[in-house]
């Protein structure tokens, strides 16, 4: 295969920084797009907002040779599509996917996998049945500075995990999306969903598996029960201290924040206001180098290229891995309802 020929479906925040992306990738081709607003299916962006990175709403995209179309499952059976990349609110996935692994193209879906466990039996059943290949858009597997971390814990470097932190605290999320969906509890999932599984699902694959959880949680901004804001414990059954804190509940002002400190038995690894380091226990002081990107930017070359080249894409993620941190997800969601500890249904 010369080029991956890709369908992008959903022109939002994450489908315009994967548009982006794919048009940076010498290996990669945009065949066409789908969307259901008739600007966006024109190149014009400027409805899209972001929390974090740095879009460029003003520029409208080129389409030039780009195939267009308003539904996602007309897209999907374009035929000269070979990888259909979906970047659409939640409630759409658990089809599309369904649909698409079924016209035997290769799938990348932006995350969270799903809303709820029927969603998620669909998905599980499509990729069970399917040739060919998946990936989920859970990025932060790929970041450098995340990725560096579990690297060396893997290869034994600091020993055993004492203690970890993760946060992942993001200005309101409301306005500049379609129909507003991130702030409906019942479309998103809301900041534990949407946002927060970013840091459940790297300390599965971190850590592995949960014994259970403890959650607290509220709604600031969200409609319908919408978790806007989340802390987790959670219990591995070892003494480790594992907590995570997500949220979009503060104002739109408020600068976005993703860091971690992981306590181990000989450094201390951060990655917070000063920068990536590595404190370690005789007092030295390491600053890794990592490559200045994104967990994007690696996560969809590394898809594309094993599409491209046939080979099976499991170094940042196996679908089972994905289903893990799902249902630690589920059971966070659940501690929050119930007020108490949640032991995780695999």
């Amino acid at each position: 295969m010369q080029k991956v020929r890709i369908g992008l479906i959903g022109l939002g925040f994450m489908g315009t920084t994967h548009f982006g992306i794919h048009k940076a990738n010498p290996d990669a081709e945009i065949v066409a797009l789908s969307d259901v607003d008739e600007a966006k299916r024109k190149g014009d962006i400027s409805s899209v907002s972001a929390n974090l990175g740095n879009l460029d709403s003003t520029k409208p995209l080129d389409l030039s040779g780009i195939q267009v179309y308003e539904s996602g499952f007309d897209l999907i059976r374009d035929p000269r599509v070979d990888m259909v990349d979906i970047c659409t609110p939640t409630e759409f996935h658990a089809d599309l996917i369904e649909a698409a692994l079924a016209a035997g193209k290769h799938v990348f879906s932006e995350k969270p996998l799903c809303r709820n466990e029927e969603e998620f039996a669909k998905i599980r059943n499509a990729v069970s049945a399917a040739k060919t290949f998946i990936n989920f858009g859970l990025c932060i597997r790929a970041w450098p500075e995340y990725d560096y971390l579990f690297t060396q814990f893997k290869k034994g470097v600091y020993g055993n995990i004492l203690s970890a932190t993760f946060r992942r605290l993001s200005p309101s999320v409301g306005g500049g999306h379609w129909e507003d969906w991130f702030l409906d509890g019942e479309r998103s999932g809301g900041a534990i969903l949407d946002l927060h599984t970013h840091d459940t699902d790297f300390i599965v694959h971190l850590l592995g598996r949960p014994r259970a959880v403890s959650s607290f949680g509220r709604s600031i901004v969200s409609r319908n029960n919408g978790i806007d804001h989340v802390i987790t414990v959670y219990d591995y059954g070892n003494g480790t201290l594992v907590e995570s804190e997500g949220s979009w509940g503060a104002p739109a002002s408020t600068p976005f924040e993703m860091s971690f400190q992981v306590i181990c038995e000989k450094a201390t690894v951060r990655f917070m206001s000063e920068g990536f380091k590595i404190y370690w226990n005789d007092g030295t002081v390491e600053t890794p180098k990592v490559e200045a990107t994104t967990g994007w930017h690696v996560e969809l070359r590394y898809f594309v290229d094993c599409v491209r080249n046939g080979i099976v894409p499991d170094k940042y993620q196996t679908s089972q891995s994905v289903y893990d941190s799902f249902h630690v997800v589920t059971a966070e969601r659940a501690s929050v309802r119930s007020g108490r500890s949640e032991i995780v249904q695999y």
